[in-house]
């Protein structure tokens, strides 16, 4: 297998409209949130990250947070990660979660 194939995978985060802290559930997933910074969605792709990102708004494998309040991707919090195996963007999608949460994020996905 070569490294382009092994290598295509990539972790991705997109900014969210802050009016998604309204819903509780995304609240308890953030008690320690920073209201002073934004909500955002993280998740993994052996797409383009573009590409991901337009099916989500498209509702296509969409997560209902993205389709309903995604703005923009954010690849200043992920580009330098990217790509990687299978394997390590699954392990980086929740790493990456974690860490932007415990940074004071609204967090969700990264599951």
């Amino acid at each position: 297998m070569s490294d382009e194939s092994k290598f295509h995978h990539n972790v991705y985060v997109i900014l969210l409209d802050n009016a998604v802290a309204k819903h509780p559930s995304i609240l308890r997933l953030n008690p320690n949130r920073n209201a002073a910074k934004p909500c955002i969605y993280v998740g993994m792709t052996g797409l383009p990250v573009e590409h991901r990102f337009e099916n989500h708004k498209n509702g296509y494998k969409s997560s209902w947070v993205v389709e309903k309040y995604g703005l923009r991707l954010m690849p200043e919090l992920y580009e330098h990660l990217n790509p990687m195996p299978y394997e390590a963007a699954a392990q980086m999608e929740k790493e990456l979660a974690d860490d932007l949460r415990a940074d004071g994020y609204t967090v969700t996905g990264g599951t």
